[in-house]
C-alpha cells in the first residue's frame, strides 16, 4: 500500500494501543494508516527508562494471534503470585494460581513492546506508517474519512480510530468530554536492583499515604535480581523523592519495602506522571471511534491500563471485520454502536473498581485499617472469590473477544 493510498482505516497515535491495533485489522486483511507525531529513532532507542507494563493473559494471547509470540518469546517475567496487604501488617492477601492453570500475567519492559510492534507492523503490507507526522488538518463525515499531512500527503479512509492517549486533540477537537477529576498524587516509576529474589511475585502494599507496587522483571544479564516500582505520593511530596541522589531514593524505597528484598540500589531514572482519572462521555463518533487512554485514564492501582486498551484493541477488530463481512463499511454507525455496547460496562466495572480501591486504601486511621485487613483476610479464606479475582487479573472474564482468547476473528 502506497502512502496516499485509501485504506480502511486510519489511526491516529502510534503507541502501544495505536500499533496493537493495526496489527489486529491487518491480520484480517483489513489495510490501515497510521500517524504518529514521534520519531520512532528516538522511541526506540536502546536504553531502559524503568517503564513496565503487567501483561495478562488473555493479552498476551493478543500479542500471539497478531503477530509478536516470537519477538517477545523468553523476554518477559512471569507472575505466579500476586500478593496485597495493607501496609506492612499481618492479614495479607495472597493469589497463586491452581497448578496447571498457567500463570497471573508477565511483566514486560514498554520499550521491548513497543519494539515489536513496530518492526512486525513495517513487515506487513496492509499497514503504512507515517512516523513522525504532523497532522495539519481531519475531517471525518458521512462521506468519509480525510486527513492532511503536514508534509502534504492527504490520507483516505473508512474509519478513524484515535489512539492519541489521555490528551487526545482529535477527541478534543470532536467535542466529545470527559468525566474526570484529580487524584493529586503522582505515580513514581523506576526500577531497581535487589539482594534477594522475587520468586515471580508482584507485591501490591497500600498505604494511607498511596499505594506501592513492586512488579518481578527478569534478572539482567550479570545475573541481578531486578524489579520495577510503581509509588503512588502526594503530589506536594512527589518534587522532594525526585531531588533525591540514587542512593538517598533507593534508602526510601528499601523502606517502604520494610525489607523485602534485601538491600537494593537504583536501576533506572524516576519518572513521575501525575494521576487522574478520565472517561469520555461517548466513545464513538460519526467514522470516529476511540481507544485505550483516548477513551479512558484510570488509577494504576492494579496495573490494567494498558490491559484494557489491548479489550479495546481486541473488540474493535472483531466488530469491524465481522461488519466487513457482512457487507457493512468499517465506518457504519451500527459497527460503532456495537463497539460502544460492547465495551461501555467492561470500562466503567473496571475504572470505577480501580478508583474505589483506591480510596478506600486511602483512608487513614486505625479503624478503617482494621477493617481492610479483615476484608483481606476474608477474601483469603473464600476460593471462588480469590478465583474470581484472579480471572480479573488475568483478563479472563466477561464475553471475550476472539483476539483475546488466542483465536481470528
Amino acid at each position: 500500500m502506497s502512502k496516499n493510498e485509501f485504506a480502511d482505516i486510519i489511526i491516529i497515535g502510534g503507541g502501544l494501543n495505536g500499533l496493537a491495533q493495526a496489527l489486529a485489522f491487518a491480520v484480517h486483511g483489513v489495510t490501515c494508516h497510521v500517524i504518529d507525531r514521534a520519531d520512532q529513532a528516538a522511541m526506540l532507542a536502546p536504553h531502559f527508562d524503568g517503564r513496565v507494563s503487567a501483561i495478562s493473559s488473555s493479552s498476551m494471547k493478543l500479542f500471539e494471534a497478531i503477530g509478536l509470540g516470537p519477538a517477545l518469546e523468553g523476554k518477559g517475567c512471569p507472575i505466579e503470585q500476586i500478593w496485597v496487604s495493607d501496609g506492612l501488617k499481618p492479614g495479607s492477601l495472597d493469589f497463586v494460581p491452581a497448578e496447571g492453570d498457567g500463570y497471573l500475567g508477565q511483566m514486560f519492559e514498554n520499550q521491548l513492546i513497543r519494539r515489536a510492534l513496530y518492526e512486525v507492523a513495517l513487515a506487513r503490507p496492509e499497514i503504512q506508517l507515517h512516523m513522525p507526522a504532523e497532522i495539519a488538518s481531519s475531517k471525518a463525515d458521512e462521506a468519509g474519512v480525510r486527513v492532511e499531512l503536514k508534509n502534504g500527503d492527504v490520507l483516505t479512509g473508512s474509519l478513524l480510530v484515535v489512539a492519541e492517549g489521555r490528551k487526545s486533540v482529535s477527541r478534543d477537537a470532536a467535542g466529545i468530554r470527559l468525566t474526570e477529576w484529580d487524584y493529586a498524587h503522582e505515580a513514581m516509576v523506576t526500577a531497581i536492583f535487589h539482594e534477594k529474589p522475587h520468586n515471580q511475585v508482584a507485591y501490591e502494599i497500600f498505604y494511607p499515604t498511596g499505594p506501592f507496587a513492586i512488579l518481578p522483571m527478569l534478572d539482567d544479564e550479570a545475573g541481578r535480581h531486578r524489579s520495577a516500582i510503581v509509588w503512588s505520593v502526594s503530589r506536594a511530596e512527589a518534587p522532594v523523592y525526585k531531588k533525591l541522589s540514587p542512593r538517598g531514593m533507593a534508602h526510601e524505597i528499601e523502606k517502604a519495602m520494610g525489607g523485602l528484598l534485601g538491600e537494593i540500589e537504583m536501576n533506572a531514572p524516576v519518572m513521575g506522571y501525575p494521576l487522574n482519572f478520565q472517561h469520555a462521555n461517548r466513545i464513538t463518533d460519526t467514522r470516529m471511534v476511540l481507544v485505550g487512554d483516548a477513551a479512558h485514564g484510570m488509577h494504576p492501582i492494579a496495573g490494567q491500563g494498558l490491559n484494557l486498551g489491548l479489550r479495546d484493541v481486541a473488540c474493535l477488530a472483531q466488530v469491524v471485520v465481522e461488519g466487513i463481512r457482512l457487507g457493512l463499511d468499517p465506518g457504519d454507525a451500527q459497527i460503532l454502536d456495537r463497539y460502544t455496547r460492547w465495551r461501555s460496562l467492561d470500562v466503567q466495572s473496571v475504572m470505577m473498581a480501580t478508583d474505589t480501591l483506591n480510596k478506600l486504601f486511602g483512608i487513614p486511621g486505625k479503624t478503617a485499617s482494621a477493617a481492610r485487613r479483615l476484608g483481606l483476610a476474608a477474601v483469603q479464606r473464600m476460593k471462588p472469590l480469590k478465583d474470581f479475582f484472579m480471572a480479573e487479573a488475568r483478563g479472563e472474564s466477561g464475553n471475550l473477544p476472539k483476539l483475546l482468547q488466542g483465536l481470528p476473528v
